[in-house]
């Protein structure tokens, strides 16, 4: 075996399209089979990047079939799984630039998908040559499933009319790959790799096609990538995946390693929000068999010295604040060092755009943050404080400050709560609303529908707010005093009546105001259509500037017209009596209330 290192390939693709389930497969297979990861998943959906290591005892078993007897050079792959959802651009772009090579899922049913298109972006972006895995052939009607079995002897058992509609879906997705400038063909009808993308047909369910894929993967990575594959000695660089707390370790990271070598002992350099974070090693664990990185449990062997690529644990002082996300460096002896240093610290500042009024927002790493910014920010939701880890005192504050309603809210992506923040959000007399998910898709929804609540709410308290018009009767024999102030009984005929609020007759002249309203023993603030009270008006005497049985009209400002047309709520009545309103004062004004 030649001293390279294992091929790197990140798993693109939508939602749902079948990654992990293709990956759950994989590691299924041979002695040190592993359980489902997807099972545990949020929602059954990955959330962040993981990884996990095929030996290449295991690829030269499964693939051994399909050439010939030849045996892989490399030691085996380490496959990334990156999120589908959209939202996780991010994540899937920083995993497309750790990729050697790249396997995209597509649901042979669905074909390109909003995140399908984005992936092959990704993709062409970072040059990444890469293979399509046609998931979920089994899906086709008719198909003759067949656990395991290679994807070349599948299809020459198929019938005619299932052939018929496979290659209908085929030709479908080489239509779509075509405008977006892709030569797509089967890869076992392809001549020349380095003018085609290859497409093999697989079902993950049924492990069917899986061995064509692997054996496509390698052998064009060991083909095509000889040169970068050799980068195994050298000063380290790997990606901070997480930071976790770990019984008998204390704090760790789990990491990417995917350029040179790393020793227990070497010192590092990590990206923290403070600066630049010196340390050394304390020691190193690599996860045993086919573990899933972020799924291992306490399936790790303790190691002194790992080369490019792997996923690996970390132990060391002083990790607090690490920020997941960003890369880690092996710091040098020579005078590259401060080089080193200085790369380390361009990563320091979080690279989210924020603004002077907005929201503020947490995740658990980097790329989490920047893909809940990137949502917000598509649907125009302003971002004035981000930070990477649990929510603190210091967001609370800067959400109470926010100058909007709408604004005072906290939303976070797999961040945690401290348990003091938490004590005063639940505070009945705290304004700002948490809202946060492990699925940050649960997160944009209830935001949404919070969002949503919190408008009709605040549209209601304005609305209340808003002088609403009103027509009164005074009742005859119901004055009761005639001035200062005059005390009359009246009858709402339509709209309604509100404590402060001015009247008018019907020919335009204003009255007083409104001191009081009555019932009984009982003073209210407010009477409505078909009340019967009596009202204290202040500035008026009965028998001069109105009478009983006159028609009163409760007086609006003007500045109320527009808001009260737009959404004020008003009833069919109390639209007409607005009218008279405005009919009445364009006489003085012809532009009052517009």
């Amino acid at each position: 075996m030649t001293n390279r290192r294992q091929p790197i390939v990140a798993v693109l693709g939508h939602v749902d399209h079948g990654k992990t389930s293709l990956l759950d497969h994989v590691r299924s297979l041979g002695a040190e089979r592993q359980a489902s990861v997807m099972a545990r998943e949020a929602g059954g959906i990955t959330q962040h990047i993981g990884a996990t290591e095929i030996p290449a005892d295991l690829l030269n078993e499964l693939c051994a079939p399909l050439m010939g007897g030849k045996q892989f050079d490399s030691p085996g792959l380490l496959f990334i799984d990156t999120p589908g959802h959209h939202a996780f651009s991010t994540l899937r772009a920083r995993g497309g630039s750790l990729a050697d090579i790249a396997i995209l899922v597509i649901d042979i049913m669905e074909g390109c998908q909003p995140q399908t298109l984005e992936s092959l972006r990704i993709l062409r972006q970072a040059r990444t040559p890469f293979v399509v895995a046609a998931n979920k052939v089994d899906r086709i009607y008719g198909w003759d499933a067949e656990e395991g079995r290679a994807m070349g002897h599948s299809l020459r058992h198929q019938t005619k009319e299932v052939l018929s509609l496979f290659n209908q879906r085929f030709y479908e997705l080489v239509g779509e790959f075509a405008s977006e400038g892709f030569n797509l063909e089967r890869y076992d009808e392809i001549e020349d790799f380095t003018q085609c993308v290859a497409l093999v047909p697989c079902s993950a369910k049924e492990g069917e096609g899986i061995q064509d894929l692997l054996a496509v993967v390698i052998g064009l990575a060991e083909r095509y990538l000889a040169e970068q594959l050799a980068d195994v000695e050298g000063p380290a660089e790997a990606t901070v995946l997480e930071l976790k707390e770990e019984r008998g370790l204390g704090k760790t990271l789990d990491i990417i390693l995917h350029r040179g070598t790393l020793r227990k002992g070497d010192e590092i350099a990590l990206a923290t929000s403070e600066g630049p974070r010196i340390t050394r090693i304390r020691g190193m664990f690599s996860p045993r068999g086919m573990s899933e990185m972020r799924d291992a449990g306490n399936r790790w062997d303790s190691v002194d010295e790992v080369s490019a690529a792997a996923g690996l644990k970390l132990s060391a002082p002083d990790l607090d604040g690490v920020l997941a996300g960003t890369t880690l460096r092996a710091l040098p002896a020579d005078d590259s060092r401060d080089d080193v240093i200085s790369a380390v610290s361009s990563e320091c500042e979080i690279s989210v755009e924020l603004d002077e009024t907005g929201v503020v927002i947490k995740a658990d790493t980097l790329g989490g943050l920047e893909a809940l910014a990137s949502e917000l920010r598509e649907r125009g939701i302003p971002v004035r404080h981000a930070g990477i880890g649990p929510v603190n005192k210091r967001d609370l504050r800067a959400a109470e400050a926010a100058g909007e309603p709408l604004q005072q809210v906290i939303l976070t992506f797999c961040a945690p709560v401290l348990a003091d923040v938490e004590a005063e959000l639940a505070d009945g007399d705290c304004e700002v609303k948490h809202i946060g998910s492990d699925i940050i898709y649960h997160t944009l929804e209830q935001f949404e529908e919070w969002r949503e609540a919190r408008e009709a709410e605040l549209k209601e308290a304005q609305r209340e707010q808003l002088v609403h018009p009103g027509r009164i009767l005074v009742l005859k024999d119901h004055i009761f005093r005639r001035n200062n102030p005059a005390v009359v009984g009246i009858r709402v005929l339509a709209g309604r009546i509100h404590v402060g609020q001015r009247l008018m007759k019907q020919d335009g002249q204003r009255l007083g105001k409104v001191k009081s309203i009555r019932t009984g023993d009982h003073s209210l603030k407010e009477a409505s259509q078909g009340d019967e009270v009596a009202i204290s008006v202040s500035g008026v005497t009965v028998g001069r500037q109105f009478d009983e049985e006159d028609v009163l009209l409760v007086d609006i400002p003007a500045s109320h017209v527009r808001p009260l047309q737009r959404g004020g709520g008003l009833t069919d009545v109390e639209v007409e009596v607005l009218d008279e309103l405005i009919e009445l004062h364009r006489k003085d004004d012809h532009f009052w209330g517009r």
